[in-house]
């Protein structure tokens, strides 16, 4: 990878501190070692119109390129971070949210099916929801981010297409 991508972590929780956040901590941790650099990171509750005023100036900032969200992608009332998330996409990414819950499924079995992870580009800045679990970042940054973040990742690469600036 030639210079890191610029990336912001949200968590969303009405629980979660930066003491006791270990899912946004894991991934801001995974990306500096990936060579990535920290715009921000940010903790929220769950309420979509908060969750879409942090996005919303991520993806109008410039030093933004990619936004890692984890928390609030479950079934419960308080659970609407795809909900806040997609009115503000220009285009989804189907194929991350279904390749998350296969690799879920081989370490949590049918229970992957009530993550509603998904993904997408809004402005060029590219947007992932995760679940909340720091297994569940694991997953997605072992199994897909590490590689999709990083230019020398062949045969294709997001990376590649937020340098070229196509979305």
């Amino acid at each position: 990878m030639t210079e890191g991508l610029k990336t912001a972590v949200l968590t969303v929780s009405d629980t979660r501190d930066f003491s006791t956040d270990r899912s946004g901590q894991y991934l801001c941790d995974s990306l500096v070692e990936a060579g990535h650099v920290i715009a921000e990171r940010y903790i929220v509750i769950d309420d979509r119109y908060l969750i879409r005023a942090k996005l919303s100036a991520w993806i109008a900032a410039s030093d933004v390129e990619v936004v890692l969200i984890t928390g609030g992608t479950g079934f419960t009332g308080r659970d609407t971070t795809p909900d806040a998330v997609e009115p503000l996409l220009d285009t989804l990414i189907p194929g991350f949210g279904e390749l998350f819950r296969q690799l879920s499924y081989v370490e949590i079995g049918s229970s992957t099916v009530q993550s509603r992870s998904i993904a997408g580009v809004a402005n060029n800045t590219f947007v992932f929801c995760l679940p909340g679990s720091s297994g569940a970042c694991r997953t997605a940054w072992e199994g897909m981010l590490k590689e999709q973040l990083d230019e020398s990742f062949r045969p294709c690469n997001f990376a590649e297409l937020i340098r070229k600036g196509v979305h």
